[in-house]
């Protein structure tokens, strides 16, 4: 009996390893037909190589009104890129499940780069954010869009619960760059905290 017991829970635990890594190739499968889908996306509407596009972070002449800048939930409209953790991930309007399985979802209540506000990004600790703990102050981000490539600098991170609703707040006429995971990340379950990175352009 004890035998069965223990074959039974062997295979019960292989088959829940099984599964979960299945769900982790078909995130990151949805990941990879993002990211070719935003630089399929950028290489169509300027027309070339969207990394020899440049637009300053000091235009000011946008607005979340632009037909340009309005988007579908679950549509892929930037690239994401961390240097520091070797990162390149696509931007997903929207922060719903459907959107974070495919990548870094954009809070539709913020902004877009360039709009001098908060553009506040979403996304799993154990997909598109692992190792953004390792960051530090200095470390650059880019925010690769239709409008044009934004760099940003770290200036700060916390950790804050994860009914704390401040941290999605207006920061204008400053423009900051945030990002949102759950913490702790080597946590199991649903995580009570939230990682968060702050960053100015620069």
């Amino acid at each position: 009996m004890l035998k069965k017991v223990a074959l039974f829970s062997l295979a019960v635990g292989l088959f829940i390893i099984g599964y979960a890594g299945l769900q982790l190739w078909n995130i990151k499968q949805s990941e990879k037909l993002a990211v070719a889908e935003a630089k399929a996306f950028l290489n169509e509407i300027q027309g070339n190589d969207y990394s020899e596009v440049i637009i300053p972070t000091a235009k000011t002449d946008l607005d979340t009104s632009d037909p340009e800048l309005s988007f579908q939930i679950g549509q892929t409209i930037g690239i994401l890129e961390i240097p520091g953790i070797n990162k390149e991930l696509p931007i997903v309007e929207g922060t719903d499940e459907d959107a974070l399985k495919q990548g870094v979802g954009h809070y539709t209540s913020t902004v877009y780069p360039g709009q001098k506000d908060q553009i506040l990004l979403s996304g799993h600790r154990d997909t598109v954010f692992t190792g953004l703990d390792k960051l530090k102050n200095g470390d650059t981000i880019i925010v690769k869009m239709l409008h044009g490539t934004f760099t940003y600098t770290i200036v700060d991170t916390e950790i804050v619960d994860e009914n704390d609703t401040t941290v999605i707040r207006s920061t204008a006429p400053e423009e900051m760059l945030t990002l949102s995971t759950c913490y702790p990340f080597r946590y199991i379950g649903n995580a009570p905290q939230r990682y968060i990175v702050y960053a100015k352009p620069e």
